[in-house]
Parts: structure tokens; C-alpha cells; sequence
């Protein structure tokens, strides 16, 4: 009796155990994380992708994530929201203007910024052979810079100045003050007041779109930053519905304006910032975000961006906040998905409820399920 009894004993164990293993080896297939290192990846790489399609070129993941969730975005003025092409508009002068424009030449000479090429063009085709008789002598010419103010040029003793209203006062000198809402610059010679020429910046078609398509998407705030005048500064602002502008700014005044919105932010809020020229590289690299322009942008400032436009079309970047949140969207889809049938055939597989197929669909079908809703990201329009 008792060997049948013990031999009935040893037969349930044997079985008992055998159940065991089996929902162990359950356990471990539907416990494989295949769906979420896989696709979550994946979704953010079909993300990438798709913004090069566009023309965007995103440098990593993260910023995808970062874009998203942009709540600020900055704008500089000359060269993102206008099309960074200066012509002169009027001359206000005390001299002829070929003599005007001859004299702040030679104070731009070797000036590569868009608004000295627009007086060097100006004075071109007025007067070419002024022009080339100016550049003949450009080893004569001895030019400096004014950090913020213009620029001080020295030809056959006369001291030449070409800049904004503070320069002018800095050395003394009695000016005009000019009307109009455009970019000015002031010529004096041997502290004689010349005049002024007014220069305007073309806008560009797709900015004031990029703003009203931004504010749709969530954008709590646009801010513009410039070194231009506050009246010229506030009519381009108003012109594109821009909530704030700041104006008369230097290029280490930008990154303390950048700063200061920055720790205005709430702890999941970010800021982007979207630039091109050589001086916005170091607030690219501030901004939580930085968004450089790649056909027209400056080499310092597509290497500070973390998002380069390619073609320089701002309306892009509704595009690629579009693009960010339909990522975020479809990985956070993958992850409530893949670990929510996860855990419904774990707790089957614990209570003996759930075969080897089952668990099998758990880890394999899940995870070919989330790879395809990942590559939904590539159909974003």
C-alpha cells in the first residue's frame, strides 16, 4: 500500500512540475523586450527620416522629443524672417548722393554684411567708375569695426564713419534724425554730417504663415530678436502677429535675452530658437532646441543647430513639430500597447490560462504589430 501511495505521490509532482516549467518558459518568451527596443527606436529614426524628406535634418532623436514640446520659439530677424536682401530706398543727404554713397563705401569696403554689399551695389550702379576706383584702393583704405555702432575707415587722412545713430554720437556728431521705418545708416567725414540712407529688408512669403501655423500647433509665445531699431522692429513684429519683440539688440545681448525667457519657462517647457547668421551660433547652442538655416546660414551656426533647414523655408518647422509630435504619439502607442498585452498574458500564463502560441504572439506579434505602427511616422504630411 505504501509503494502504491508514494508512487501516487512521486506521479503528481512529476506533473506539478512539468506545469511549471512550462508556464516558466511562458514566462520568459512573453517577457521578451523585443516591442520596446525595437520600436521605440525605430519609431524615432522613421521620424528622422521622415523630416529629410521634407528637407529638414534633424541631428538626433532627442530632438525630436525636445521640438515637440516647444512652448517658445524665438526668431531672429534679418535672414529667417526676411529675406536678408538690403537694397537702398532713399537717400537723405547734405552732399550729392554719388558722394554719399562714395564715402560709405569706402567705410564698407570689406564689410561682408547683406546691408554694406547693398550700398556697395547701390554705388555700383549709380556710379561704376566710382565704384571700381574706390575698390582699386582698397589697400589704402584702413577700416575699424565699432562692436554695435558701424565702422571708422581712414583713406588720405579723412576719417570716414558709416553706422547707426550711436555712432554718430559717440563721436560728436550733429545728426539728422531719420523718419521711416527702415534700416538707417549715418555717413559723416572729418566730423561733417553727410546724411543718412534708408535700406529695407525684403520679407519673406512664408513668415507670417510660419507664425499663424505655430500658434495652431500649441506655441504659446513667438518672440523676435533684432539689432534694429524698436520702430522698425515693432512694425516687422506686428506685421507677422509676433507676440514680443526686442530691438537694438547686440549679439551678447541675445543670449542674455534667451536666458531670461529661458528661466521664465515651466520645468517641461522648451525654447527654440531659429537662426542663420555667424552671431546667433552661440544662442543656437543655448536654446533647448536650435534651429539653423542651411542653404544661406553661416557654417558656425549649422554647427551649433541641433535642426538645420536645408532649403531656408521657415514654414519647415511647423512641419517638423508636426512630424515630432506624430512620433511621440506613436511611441508612446507602442509602449502602452506592447506592455499592456504583455501583462494580460503574463497574468493568463501565471493562472495557467495562456499556451506557448499565445506567449509566442506576446513577444513576436507584438513586436512586428508595433514595428509596422512605427512606420506610420513616414506617411506624416
Amino acid at each position: 500500500i505504501s509503494s502504491v501511495v508514494l508512487g501516487a505521490n512521486i506521479g503528481d509532482f512529476y506533473g506539478t512540475w512539468n506545469d511549471w516549467i512550462y508556464r516558466a518558459l511562458t514566462f520568459l518568451v512573453i517577457s521578451c523586450p523585443c516591442a520596446l527596443v525595437i520600436s521605440v527606436p525605430l519609431s524615432f529614426f522613421a521620424g528622422i527620416g521622415s523630416a529629410s524628406t521634407k528637407g529638414v535634418l534633424v541631428k538626433g532623436s532627442n530632438y525630436l522629443e525636445l521640438i515637440a514640446r516647444c512652448d517658445t520659439v524665438v526668431f531672429d530677424k534679418t535672414g529667417t524672417l526676411t529675406k536678408g536682401i538690403f537694397k537702398v530706398s532713399k537717400i537723405t543727404a547734405k552732399v550729392s548722393e554719388d558722394e554719399f554713397l562714395s564715402a560709405a563705401v569706402v567705410a564698407e569696403i570689406f564689410s561682408n554684411h547683406p546691408i554694406a554689399k547693398s550700398i556697395r551695389d547701390a554705388l555700383k550702379v549709380r556710379n561704376a567708375k566710382a565704384y571700381y576706383g574706390i575698390e582699386s584702393r582698397q589697400k589704402d583704405i584702413k577700416v575699424e569695426e565699432i562692436h554695435g555702432k558701424g565702422m571708422k575707415a581712414v583713406l588720405d587722412g579723412s576719417e570716414i564713419l558709416a553706422g547707426n545713430e550711436k555712432l554718430m554720437e559717440s563721436f560728436g556728431i550733429d545728426y539728422d534724425k531719420a523718419e521711416g521705418k527702415a534700416t538707417v545708416v549715418y555717413v559723416a567725414v572729418d566730423g561733417q554730417y553727410f546724411g543718412y540712407a534708408l535700406i529695407e529688408d525684403e520679407m519673406k512669403e512664408t513668415s507670417k504663415e510660419t507664425i499663424k501655423q505655430l500658434k495652431a500647433l500649441g506655441v504659446k509665445n513667438t518672440v523676435m530678436l533684432t539689432g534694429d531699431r524698436k520702430d522698425v522692429g515693432e512694425a516687422v513684429a506686428e506685421s507677422l502677429g509676433i507676440d514680443e519683440v526686442y530691438t537694438d539688440l547686440l549679439p551678447g545681448d541675445k543670449v542674455d535675452k534667451v536666458e531670461a525667457l529661458l528661466g521664465e519657462l515651466g520645468e517641461k517647457e522648451k525654447l527654440g530658437f531659429v537662426g542663420d547668421g555667424i552671431n546667433d551660433a552661440p544662442v543656437l547652442s543655448r536654446a533647448d532646441i536650435g534651429i539653423a538655416m542651411g542653404s544661406m546660414g553661416s557654417d558656425a551656426a549649422i554647427e551649433a543647430a541641433d535642426v538645420v533647414l536645408m532649403d531656408d523655408n521657415i514654414l519647415k518647422i511647423s512641419s517638423i513639430m508636426r512630424i515630432a509630435g506624430k512620433t511621440l504619439q506613436i511611441v508612446h502607442q507602442n509602449i502602452v500597447f506592447a506592455l499592456g498585452v504583455k501583462v494580460l498574458v503574463l497574468i493568463l500564463g501565471a493562472l495557467g490560462m495562456a499556451n506557448m502560441w499565445e506567449a509566442v504572439f506576446a513577444d513576436v506579434g507584438v513586436s512586428v504589430i508595433a514595428i509596422l505602427n512605427s512606420m506610420r511616422t513616414l506617411k506624416v504630411k
